[in-house]
């Protein structure tokens, strides 16, 4: 089982997973994390600048977890059998632990009838924060 958390900063999970391009992927077998490595993407790698349709570089996982994703990316991921999981910890390594005993804390995904325009590019840029509308 392969498990991915954003974290643009590289230390904490992160909000919007939709322009997040930094995530961990744990390799997980038998319950316990026996790997770890750093997955860096370039901006058109995103998944708010990407196509749904395309091959993604985490379409292998399965599941994501994040501090912050829009309803519309959980539908993205669930089409390629993914789960995707918005939590309030803010520790990669915890979340995949807590995950796999059951006690992640897990919210839901926002809808974007907020009104949100996503005219924020450059608000994020680097940052993967700020809105949470991923």
């Amino acid at each position: 089982m392969q498990i991915a958390v954003t974290s643009q900063n590289r230390k904490n999970i992160t909000e919007h997973a939709g322009r997040c391009r930094n995530f961990w992927v744990f390799d997980v077998d038998d319950g316990r994390i026996t790997g770890r490595s750093l997955l860096e993407l370039p901006k058109e790698g995103s998944f708010h600048d990407s196509s749904p349709h395309a091959a993604h570089p985490l379409d292998g996982v399965d599941l994501l977890i994040a501090g912050g994703m829009g309803e519309g990316l959980q539908a993205r991921l669930a089409r390629k059998g993914i789960k995707g999981v918005v939590t309030s910890e803010t520790e990669p390594e915890r979340a995949v632990l807590q995950w796999l005993a059951g006690t992640l804390p897990q919210g839901e995904p926002h809808s974007h009838a907020h009104g949100h325009d996503h005219a924020h590019e450059d608000k994020h840029e680097g940052d993967c924060g700020g809105c949470g509308c991923s």
